[in-house]
């Protein structure tokens, strides 16, 4: 298998343009070509040799592949499926009036086993490579008007931390997508160790899957809890600034009955009382053999009456594409048809 150069920096393209017979320099007009111009192919880059052209087609592949499903919502959100080895992920692009954010994959499944989410309860296949993360961003016709990002597609992005770093660097850099951090948010379980290091590394926005703020109600449906106590994960981004540029929020997708009461509310408040950040409220979309219905709207609008009232940003966030199984916890990897 030939090796893809997606994701590689300057200075790793140099070995490349070299091993190629091509001039040092050549590593710039390749990373242009790449990231700038978002080429497929070799033959594209004119301002390289025909000769070179055809030694790098010989030895390595850009990475870019195209899409091998499509399914687009009523609402304009589209959802696009790409093939990963034995496996599919999906990417969802979702426009509004003043930005097109593309939900992007990290994983082909999850490790996770959040019992409410399609992705994880389809088990883990894999870690996606930097290519075939950025292939997400380059290969759907949108790309050139894509303004953000979500790392909020299938998978745990901390899980596959050094191939989402890599990423997140291709988007940042000034000779890659140029992107400002703040236009980049990545969303985590809480994989404490990682979590960390990218608080550390990185200046991008966090979002944190709390989803109950009491531990062992938390435990029922989310298996990490036993690993990684949300009252941990909490304490740790509480060590951080987020007064500034970068900004942390908490998804909280709400159930009737489990997660939607007053108590729930009140054990919210408490837990990110001074804290700055945003509450996000997600109505739950319902799958297949899962017992749970979605909160009514009464019940989230007081729930988020409640967390306003007692100094908690709080939003109810808007469902997009759920007529095309794109919403929040619905990706599973699958065709506009069903098939893998």
């Amino acid at each position: 298998m030939k090796e893809k150069l997606l994701g590689k920096t300057p200075d790793e393209l140099k070995k490349v343009a070299l091993d190629a017979g091509l001039p040092a320099f050549a590593s710039k007009q390749i990373a242009s070509w790449l990231y700038e111009k978002r080429v497929s192919d070799f033959e594209s880059m004119s301002n390289i040799s025909k000769a070179g052209r055809e030694k790098l087609g010989e030895m390595f592949e850009t990475g870019v592949e195209a899409p091998i499903g499509i399914a687009e919502s009523f609402d304009g959100t589209k959802k696009y499926l790409f093939r990963t080895g034995e496996s599919a992920v999906e990417a969802v692009m979702i426009p509004s009036e003043d930005r097109f954010t593309l939900c992007v994959s990290s994983q082909a499944g999850c490790k996770m086993g959040c019992r409410f989410c399609m992705t994880g309860r389809q088990g883990f296949h894999g870690n996606l490579s930097t290519a075939e993360i950025l292939n997400q961003f380059i290969s759907i016709p949108e790309s050139a008007s894509l303004t953000n990002a979500v790392f909020m597609g299938m998978g745990e992005p901390l899980d596959n931390f050094d191939a989402v770093m890599g990423a997140i660097r291709v988007l940042t850099a000034p000779w890659g997508f140029a992107w400002s951090p703040k236009r980049i948010t990545l969303s985590t379980i809480g994989v404490i160790p990682q979590l960390k290091r990218y608080l550390d590394e990185c200046n991008c926005h966090l979002a944190v899957s709390l989803h109950n703020p009491i531990p062992e109600e938390r435990l029922e449906m989310m298996p990490v809890q036993k690993a990684y106590d949300i009252l941990d994960v909490v304490d740790l981004v509480r060590q951080y600034d987020f007064s500034g540029q970068r900004r942390v929020s908490f998804e909280y997708t709400m159930f009737s009955g489990w997660n939607d009461s007053k108590r729930h509310a009140d054990a919210l408040i408490r837990l990110l009382r001074g804290l700055e950040c945003r509450v996000n409220l997600i109505r739950f979309h319902e799958i297949p053999d899962f017992p749970y219905r979605c909160a009514s709207a009464p019940a989230m609008e007081q729930f988020r009456d409640r967390l306003n009232n007692n100094g908690i940003t709080c939003t109810i966030r808007a469902s997009r594409g759920e007529d095309i199984l794109a919403a929040c916890g619905m990706l599973a990897g699958r065709c506009s048809n069903g098939n893998r």
